[in-house]
């Protein structure tokens, strides 16, 4: 009966009694909230939120802008990727002009925090020796990128820098957290290293080893590996494979026979398997980054796939 009436005519020493269960409510609800914040990472590409939930653990909330079989040169740039960035407590992206289609539009529209400039920025290219980099810039030679090729993560050695970088921006973002991801990171460089060894170990048969592209997606990969890029499907970087040039490259592997013709999952396979088919030339689709195929689910089974495919040619020979 007491609390009914309670109830019914609170008065002003039963409304102070509320008011302050629910102010003690709302203040436990705040405080595991705020006990395990995670940083919110918009990863322009898949290897970067990959690499970011290496090093931040459970203290980070990835996302990522592009997949697989998105061709992250060609991007549009979306309201919930602009949402996205206006939360983002930190951006990680290629860079090189891979994005730059989109991404400053995205920054414009997004505004925020996270802006070139400052600590929450990374751009992986601006931290590793690109290659690629043009001796003089025309439209005419295609759709080329000033600073150099911006496709950079597929040398593992590229990714331990790009994981230094990103390390010191997350504990300088979360001081309070610092050594947590100072600790991991120096658990991802163990075993990446061990990973690094293991791969070029068992690579070192593809030395040498012949290929077509599609595109120069994969010009860090063969260089790491030792590889040769005898031709490429495009006539120039971002110029779609005429039929001049696609018999151009039939001529030539038919007077020296390459060991694979190989593309990205976001590249059309028209032209591969035209080539495939008429040289004898397996065409392997490569997952290129995490995500382009069902195997391929962290960065190091992107290694470690991206090495059987080649190797699965390489004694197909």
């Amino acid at each position: 009966m007491e609390r009914t009436a309670i109830s019914k005519s609170p008065g002003r020493r039963g409304a102070l009694a509320w008011l302050l269960l629910a102010l003690a409510a709302a203040a436990s609800l705040a405080a595991p909230q705020s006990a395990h914040a995670e940083l919110r990472i918009f990863a322009c590409e898949p290897e970067w939120a990959a690499l970011a939930e290496e090093i931040g653990g459970a203290r980070v909330r990835t996302f990522s802008a592009t997949h697989a079989r998105q061709d992250p040169h060609y991007i549009r740039a979306r309201p919930s990727l602009i949402a996205q960035t206006r939360r983002a407590d930190m951006i990680v992206c290629s860079g090189a002009g891979l994005e730059a289609g989109w991404l400053p539009l995205l920054l414009q529209k997004a505004g925020g925090a996270v802006q070139p400039g400052r600590i929450g920025y990374l751009l992986a290219s601006e931290h590793v020796a690109l290659l690629d980099k043009p001796v003089r810039l025309d439209r005419s030679l295609g759709d080329i990128h000033p600073e150099g090729n911006p496709h950079l993560h597929l040398n593992p050695h590229n990714i331990l820098i790009v994981a230094d970088e990103l390390t010191a921006r997350l504990a300088a973002l979360d001081a309070e957290h610092a050594d947590f991801y100072r600790a991991r990171a120096r658990d991802f460089r163990t075993r990446w290293r061990a990973a690094i060894a293991r791969w070029e170990a068992r690579a070192g048969r593809l030395k040498g080893m012949p290929v077509v592209v599609h595109h120069k997606s994969f010009a860090y990969l063969l260089r790491w590996l030792g590889m040769r890029r005898v031709a490429s499907l495009e006539p120039k970087p971002g110029i779609p494979p005429t039929a001049a040039h696609l018999q151009r490259v039939l001529r030539g592997v038919q007077a020296a026979p390459v060991a694979a013709i190989v593309r990205t999952p976001y590249e059309p396979g028209k032209a591969s398997i035209w080539l495939s088919e008429r040289s004898g030339a397996p065409h392997i689709v490569l997952p290129y980054t995490i995500g382009g195929d069902k195997e391929s689910g962290n960065l190091f089974a992107l290694f470690e796939r991206t090495i059987a495919l080649l190797d699965e040619a390489r004694l197909a020979e």
